[in-house]
């Protein structure tokens, strides 16, 4: 019980100081937003965002529309909430997947070195060989395009970053001599890793994670406007304002619309990494 209330303080004291600094505050409002936005759509409170209705085609904002209509009458407000879950889907679950795999990958190459090290390094340099985007859209058009393909492609692109962010700390690591006490005493390589390794580089990680969702977002959003992320007929962010393209001379709320919602997610995310990191810095002095 000790232990559980130990940690929810902890919890609650990290959300506290991330909230308390002005750009922690500002992206979680902004991302707060959107989310709201996103289970209002997946919980069917707006309008249905596939609904086409030609005789509102491209109706500016109003009460019945908040943010207009496109060229076929549905809902824009709707269809950019709907697309922000999407999108959020995506990321959610390519950052996990790459937080996972990259952070066991960078933590076994640093904690045991030798061959260990030397592959996964090598497949870390080569992925890292090729432009992010170029490698995502590579990936994403070689598998049956679905969500959570789309996923997995943005994932492997990220994967590396997180193998470097845990192996250089844990390379420092595995030389103090609380780590080294653990040999000596007889603790297994995985108590070790677990008890005295992870606790102390999970604050990297976390700081990490937030930031790499604002770019899987982004990367998401650049698949779909290419044509490769979320699959029709299902809103998508990016999509839209591909669409949008041709009609924002006449129509500037479809591409108004979705565009806010990416670039609050983007900078919204990005302010909030800030303040998660800043709120695990010791050297602030609210790292403790």
């Amino acid at each position: 019980m000790t232990a559980v209330a130990t940690t929810a303080a902890g919890r609650s004291g990290l959300l506290r100081r991330t909230l308390a600094s002005r750009s922690g505050a500002v992206g979680a409002a902004l991302v707060g937003v959107v989310v709201l936005g996103a289970l209002a759509a997946v919980l069917g409170l707006l309008p249905d965002p596939l609904a086409q209705a030609p005789a509102e085609r491209l109706s500016g904002p109003s009460a019945a529309h908040w943010f207009g209509t496109d060229q076929f009458g549905r809902d824009v407000f709707a269809r950019s909430a709907a697309g922000a879950a999407a999108s959020l889907q995506i990321a959610v679950v390519a950052v996990a997947i790459a937080a996972v795999a990259g952070t066991a990958a960078g933590v076994a190459a640093g904690f045991f070195r030798g061959w260990s090290d030397r592959s996964v390094l090598g497949v870390t340099n080569v992925l890292f060989a090729f432009p992010p985007l170029l490698l995502a859209l590579a990936l994403a058009s070689a598998f049956t395009r679905t969500w959570l393909t789309v996923a997995i492609a943005i994932a492997i692109v990220y994967t590396p970053i997180f193998v470097r962010v845990a192996r250089g700390p844990v390379l420092s690591l595995r030389e103090a001599d609380f780590v080294r006490a653990t040999t000596v005493l007889g603790f297994s390589p995985l108590r070790t890793l677990t008890r005295h390794v992870l606790p102390n580089i999970a604050p990297i990680v976390i700081v990490q994670v937030t930031l790499s969702l604002s770019w899987a977002v982004l990367t998401e959003a650049s698949l779909s406007f290419l044509g490769l992320g979320t699959p029709p007929p299902a809103p998508s962010l990016g999509a839209m304002v591909l669409e949008a393209r041709v009609l924002v001379n006449i129509a500037w709320w479809t591409m108004a619309a979705p565009g806010a919602v990416i670039v609050a997610l983007v900078v919204g995310l990005n302010l909030l990494g800030d303040g998660v990191r800043d709120a695990m810095d010791p050297r602030n002095g609210s790292g403790r």
